[in-house]
């Protein structure tokens, strides 16, 4: 017997089956529209359980764009890994899947100079000939191949600013400025990713001058597509508390994406108390409302296992969301809200008191007079990095250079005259390297002296700071132990050992600054020697020798990301060995320190 085809069903079975294709098609969304408010996350660790948690949690913060970055996918040439590709594909199913209908991926052009034929490279010292027009071609076909690898993306996020191999150190006789060949690159994507694929294209900028500020613009200038937007950073250089919001979004007549940063990179990373609804409300009430400005994208982790979704940093996400949503809300509101949802409205009250101390905590123990002296990255770091005391210095970016501090000191502060020139250790101060470039008029302007000038007066000024961030730090701890009662266990025990580690860095912040600084200020000579003073050293180094084991010896887990907090220990170790064992370095970057070879009286049992 023949079987026949009943033609009369088809309808029934394939209209079903289109239906399906047409929905899911609809996941894998086009780039957002022009026009549309973009509210956008940004995953950094390539821990996958958590960033699946937070693409799950995105719904409820009505996110519209996603950006995988960092240790997921930093340069596309990466996805080239397999292992990589694959957990870059299954986040971008995933997050397509929840609803977030744009999902780019990071870049950095160009890549490292060998990862370049050797053809294109016969400019001087090994550099790309960029009037090759060959080399523009195979650069494009590279693009094209690695899109390829990832067809469910959305987009590029373009760093094209001192990436691997610097484009604007390349040879070229027709790119005559930086600019010119910064764009060069920019518009070669662009050619690809927008003008082939009809994909979002978003050149990240940032700049650590006002000098290089306007390379910059003159770069985005000669940027031939309109359909290339911009990102840039909440904060001029970097995500640093007293930095100023970034003077330069919405100066450029070209779509801005603003970069936040709400899981603490220079603020605690969720190790300590990272809690700062008011410096996200206030930064975007800044920039917000500021021409060609359509929308924020925040970061949601510093690598490894501190992402904040379901933590109590998560705040910093909600305060963003409030913000944008209505212009009017308060820290007040941001607080209740989020407390009553996450733990319970009984817990509202003190957890509230604990929470809203963060920025007094942090800003007094982990800053110093007003700038990030003493730590990096939020490790704890005194003396070797230069950038603290140069790059990183908020005057660069505020004018009048002044900072008024609060935290019981109650005094204004010039940035360089005051704070820079005593409290920067001397082998900073010789003004010749490169760092110092940044800022010409400090060069010039005499607020720089050579030399040792830590005083007595400038170290009861840092301690009188550090006790403060300390008695904040024990009075929130306090506060969760109220609020103990009407808290779950599990809600408890995260909050106490937040506060737990917050206490024990602001002890170990007091008790190194008060060796340190001291002890520059005993190695002056005996007219320094003071009581005060010798006291100070040796009690600094007392409380480096009880706290450091607490630290380094804590028991659970502790969030550990590019900050291992238990590390913290050995550094404020290695500055009681050099103190009062072995006596301090005799040079520091190859500069001679005035307190080379010294060591503090100190009995070592």
């Amino acid at each position: 017997m023949t079987n026949k085809v009943d033609y009369r069903r088809w309808p029934s079975i394939i209209i079903p089956i289109i239906l399906v294709l047409v929905l899911q098609t609809s996941l894998w969304a086009a780039p957002l529209e022009p026009g549309t408010p973009v509210r956008g996350w940004t995953l950094l660790s390539d821990n996958e359980p958590l960033a699946m948690k937070a693409i799950a949690a995105a719904h409820g913060y009505d996110i519209n764009h996603l950006q995988l970055s960092h240790k997921i996918v930093h340069d596309l040439n990466e996805i080239d890994d397999p292992a990589r590709r694959g957990l870059v594909n299954r986040l971008l199913d995933a997050a397509h899947e929840a609803g977030i209908g744009e999902v780019v991926l990071w870049d950095h052009a160009l890549y490292a100079l060998d990862y370049y034929p050797q053809r294109f490279r016969t400019g001087p010292h090994g550099t790309i000939d960029l009037d090759d027009p060959e080399f523009w071609e195979w650069l494009k076909a590279d693009y094209r191949r690695l899109l390829d690898l990832v067809p469910q993306a959305d987009g590029l996020v373009l760093t094209f600013i001192e990436t691997g191999a610097r484009v604007e150190q390349q040879q070229s006789e027709a790119l005559k400025t930086e600019a010119a060949r910064l764009a060069a690159v920019v518009n070669a994507v662009a050619d690809v990713v927008i003008g082939e694929r009809g994909l979002a294209l978003y050149a990240r900028t940032f700049s650590y001058t006002r000098t290089e500020f306007a390379n910059v613009l003159e770069a985005v200038r000669l940027i031939e597509r309109p359909e290339v937007r911009l990102m840039m950073k909440e904060t001029p250089h970097d995500f640093f508390i007293p930095h100023p919001p970034n003077p330069f979004i919405g100066a450029i007549e070209r779509s801005t994406l603003v970069e936040f940063d709400a899981a603490g990179e220079y603020f605690g990373q969720s190790v300590i108390v990272s809690t700062m609804p008011d410096l996200v409300l206030g930064r975007w009430r800044a920039v917000g409302a500021r021409p060609n400005v359509i929308g924020y994208v925040a970061r949601t982790d510093r690598f490894g296992n501190t992402q904040i979704v379901g933590r109590a940093a998560e705040i910093n996400l909600r305060a963003l969301e409030m913000g944008v949503r209505d212009p009017q809300v308060t820290e007040e509101q941001v607080y209740d809200e989020f407390i009553t949802n996450r733990y319970g409205k009984a817990a509202v009250p003190d957890v509230k008191a604990a929470l809203r101390r963060a920025r007094d905590i942090v800003s007094a123990s982990l800053y110093t007079l007003g700038t990030d002296i003493g730590h990096r990255h939020s490790r704890l770091n005194y003396d070797t990095h230069t950038s603290s005391y140069v790059r990183h210095v908020p005057g660069k970016w505020i004018e009048p250079p002044v900072v008024y501090i609060e935290h019981g000191i109650n005094r204004e502060f010039h940035y360089w005259r005051d704070v820079v020139d005593h409290l920067a250790p001397a082998y900073v101060k010789n003004l010749q390297g490169s760092l110092w470039d940044e800022v010409p008029e400090v060069r010039t302007s005499g607020w720089i002296q050579p030399g040792e000038r830590m005083t007595e007066e400038y170290l009861r000024l840092i301690l009188k700071e550090k006790d403060y961030g300390l008695s904040q730090a024990r009075a929130a701890l306090a506060d969760i132990e109220r609020s103990k009662p009407v808290l779950r266990p599990e809600d408890y025990r995260e909050l106490q050992g937040l506060f737990e580690r917050t206490v024990l860095t602001a002890r170990i912040h007091r008790a190194v600054a008060a060796a340190y600084f001291g002890f520059r200020v005993w190695c002056r000579g005996p007219d320094y020697r003071n009581a005060f003073v010798t006291n100070t050293v040796r009690e600094g180094l007392d409380e480096i020798r009880a706290v450091a084991p607490l630290i380094s010896g804590y028991p659970g887990q502790v969030p550990l990301g590019q900050w291992n907090w238990r590390q913290d220990a050995d550094r404020a170790e290695r500055y009681f060995q050099a103190i009062a064992v072995d006596g301090w370095p005799a040079s520091t970057n190859g500069v001679p320190n005035p307190e080379g070879g010294m060591v503090f009286p100190y009995r070592v049992d």
